[in-house]
């Protein structure tokens, strides 16, 4: 999978692109990310991307001539794309905006992006970016939660994780994510290790039963409890 991030913070990913999986991912080949700067699209001297916003209000919103050069550029892997094969409003990989606007996201939406060759990554700033680049640029507008951060490069991140761990290849054992939380629409059951027992604290009997339908029947019967205890909206969902 390839996955490009567009962004005034391009060094913000040198971290967590490194990290554990993601960086074995990029090391073997699995996965290719590159970090796009916004400002390398810009025409003046200050590499100013954004300006005050048309009717008045707080804060400064980015321009969209900008976001469509680099979108453009991007896209077709080439600067400036002399005939570009995409172009904003048309045809083009997978672009997704972060933004507290966008629809939530979910495990279901991960496993759909996760199946796509090629994602773009769209990290704003600022008050926000002018309302074309998310008519015209954007495929996809998507919310990591219900408050504001200071810029997309956290959603982005989240999203990455979230997207790359399911892509074939990434994690070593691939039915790891198949008993997770959301993945059939509860939450995940509670896990135990080695000590059996700590500080009077011991791990349920059936776990250590070595019966694995009744092992397999508690897990169930956990995941449905604490669903419903924590994220009745979950249950009320599985329901319907």
């Amino acid at each position: 999978m390839r996955i490009d991030v567009i962004t005034i913070f391009p060094g913000w990913f040198d971290g967590p692109l490194e990290t554990s999986l993601l960086g074995r991912a990029r090391q073997d080949g699995t996965l290719d990310v590159r970090r796009h700067d916004l400002r390398d699209w810009t025409d003046d001297r200050h590499r100013t991307v954004d300006d005050a916003p048309y009717g008045g209000g707080a804060g400064m919103v980015m321009r969209p001539d900008v976001w469509f050069r680099a979108a453009e550029a991007v896209w077709n892997d080439v600067d400036p794309p002399p005939e570009p094969t995409y172009r904003p409003g048309g045809d083009r990989p997978r672009t997704i905006l972060l933004t507290p606007r966008g629809i939530p996201f979910t495990q279901s939406l991960a496993r759909d992006l996760a199946g796509e060759d090629r994602l773009v990554f769209c990290c704003g700033r600022y008050e926000g970016i002018d309302e074309r680049v998310h008519e015209a640029v954007a495929t996809d507008e998507v919310s990591i939660g219900d408050y504001v951060l200071l810029g997309g490069e956290v959603a982005a991140a989240a999203v990455i994780e979230a997207v790359v761990r399911l892509v074939p290849g990434v994690v070593g054992n691939e039915r790891s994510p198949d008993d997770e939380s959301f993945s059939e629409g509860l939450l995940e059951y509670p896990q135990y290790t080695r000590p059996a027992e700590l500080d009077g604290m011991a791990v349920p009997d059936v776990l250590l039963s070595g019966h694995h339908e009744q092992v397999a029947a508690w897990r169930a019967d956990q995941a449905a409890a604490l669903t419903r205890r924590r994220r009745p909206d979950l249950s009320d969902e599985a329901h319907e």
